[in-house]
């Protein structure tokens, strides 16, 4: 059973940090792409952040270049995004995903995890 585990949202004032974690499980994670998505209210949900399956390539949506931070640990099946300077834009709820291409294609998502930046 393949689960994606987010954690980590909560209220933060603008200015503070917040670390996501995505707890993966049910499939090969270090054969995985991952990325952080967001969703604002009434928007679309928006890539933030990205990472191949090695870390060897690493993108950030523009918005967040210089504050937002994706790391993945292979051994504890886990990518993070340490996120600083948080704005009250960054508002969103927060989607972890696991995609893999090829043959043995997948597409996988998290639940979710809230951030609102907000004094």
């Amino acid at each position: 059973q393949v689960q994606l585990v987010e954690s980590g949202g909560g209220l933060v004032q603008p200015g503070g940090s917040l670390r996501l974690s995505c707890a993966a499980s049910g499939f090969t994670f270090s054969s995985a792409a991952m990325s952080w998505y967001r969703q604002a209210p009434g928007k679309e949900r928006d890539l933030v952040a990205f990472t191949t399956a090695t870390g060897s390539i690493i993108h950030y949506t523009d918005s967040v270049k210089g504050r937002f931070t994706i790391s993945r640990d292979n051994t504890k099946n886990t990518v993070y995004l340490q996120m600083n300077s948080l704005k009250p834009e960054d508002t969103a709820v927060y989607y972890c995903n696991a995609k893999r291409s090829g043959a043995n294609r997948y597409d996988y998502w998290g639940q979710g995890t809230q951030v609102t930046v907000s004094s």
